[in-house]
């Protein structure tokens, strides 16, 4: 049997890699182990509760405010000594955390090959998303299989010269995950009772590390936003980093229809996405969740790796300037002709069996099957 490790830290890559899990465990000859670096501790820790999966090893590695250098100096010594001490066959990681391109690192020096999930992505911009974009760059060069959830993602890898042989188009695993959470997970009480009485929801996230800077800005545009739509509830999962509580909770915290929360298990959140008129996000994943619900998704960010929700009409890219944040969620919410058209824009992101085409490609490189086809978009 093959030692697959899939390594990762925080909620997203365990929610995109729990289906990935499951496809690994019924591929004959392969027996998938986890190791969680613990980069979002609580979080993590309720995606992982929600998949019913419990790391075989963990690094624990976080500590409130570290720096990056910090945390890559924890990760790649300590990710090589588990590694060996897991026998690891193959390492699989997932998209561009501090946590991917360390373990990818480490396995590399360990001689062990690397399977990336969610491989290709790209901004074309080193700086949006910060560290990301050379996060997934810099693991695209160590990794021996690629998986990428597009044809457009996978031609970005073509164009840096990546080899054909290890190339998979696979659909995106978030549409695996989102639609058995979404399909099993029921909506809390409370919004369910808001939706009875005829009133629409809005889920809005906000943390990533380059929009810090102009948080407060952002947050003051969503709360005139909030303002105007008195009718609507806005639900804001507030990320737990003290520098977005600092930024967010002074002028959202206040309106009686902003509704601020701990941050969500994945149980609460795949159906309070799937409950929403409207998502506004900076987060990279509920892009595509959103697409994968039929939910118009307004970014948060001057660029997006994901093309492809803007080609189909599901993503609008809003900017990070709090004035032109606040022009495009009023036109948006103001327009339900245009959320309709978004809502029925078709999903560019896959069919739900992205993860068992990784574990055929997994399977397909140690000889134990054939190679999977491609999905067609």
């Amino acid at each position: 049997m093959k030692k697959i490790v899939l390594a990762f830290g925080t909620r997203p890559e365990a929610t995109k890699m729990a289906p990935v899990y499951t496809a690994l465990l019924a591929q004959h000859g392969l027996t998938p182990l986890i190791l969680s670096t613990g980069q979002q501790r609580q979080q993590l820790d309720g995606a992982l509760a929600a998949f019913g999966l419990t790391p075989d090893a963990d690094l624990n590695v976080m500590t409130e405010r570290q720096t990056l250098a910090d945390l890559t100096g924890k990760i790649v010594p300590q990710a090589g000594k588990k590694l060996r001490e897991l026998g690891a066959d193959m390492v699989l990681v997932h998209g561009d955390t501090s946590t991917t391109f360390c373990v990818a690192l480490s396995a590399f020096y360990e001689g062990v090959p690397v399977g990336h999930v969610e491989a290709g992505l790209r901004s074309s911009n080193m700086q949006e998303p910060f560290p990301e974009e050379a996060n997934r760059r810099l693991t695209g060069v160590l990794s021996t299989l690629d998986f990428s959830p597009t044809g457009g993602a996978a031609n970005n890898l073509r164009r840096e010269g990546k080899a054909e042989a290890g190339l998979f188009v696979t659909g995106q695993t978030a549409v695996d995950a989102v639609r058995i959470i979404a399909g099993r997970a029921a909506l809390r009480a409370g919004w369910q009772a808001r939706l009875d009485a005829g009133q629409q929801l809005v889920t809005i996230t906000m943390h990533r590390r380059e929009n810090l800077p102009v948080m407060p800005e952002l947050a003051r545009a969503l709360a005139e936003v909030a303002r105007a739509h008195p009718e609507l509830h806005f639900v804001y999962p507030v990320h737990l980093n003290p520098a977005v509580q600092e930024a967010v909770r002074p002028a959202l915290g206040g309106l009686s229809n902003v509704e601020l929360t701990d941050p969500l298990d994945y149980q609460d959140m795949a159906p309070l996405m799937a409950a929403s008129v409207l998502l506004a996000t900076d987060s990279g994943g509920l892009q595509e969740e959103g697409a994968a619900l039929g939910v118009p998704v307004a970014v948060l960010r001057n660029v997006t790796e994901r093309p492809e929700g803007l080609a189909a009409g599901v993503l609008k890219l809003a900017g990070n300037d709090g004035a032109q944040v606040k022009q495009t969620l009023l036109e948006l919410l103001g327009s339900p002709g245009t959320l309709a058209r978004m809502r029925a824009a078709r999903n560019p992101y896959g069919d739900g069996q992205a993860a068992g085409r990784i574990a055929q490609a997994v399977a397909w490189h140690f000889g134990l099957a054939e190679r999977p086809e491609n999905w067609s978009e």
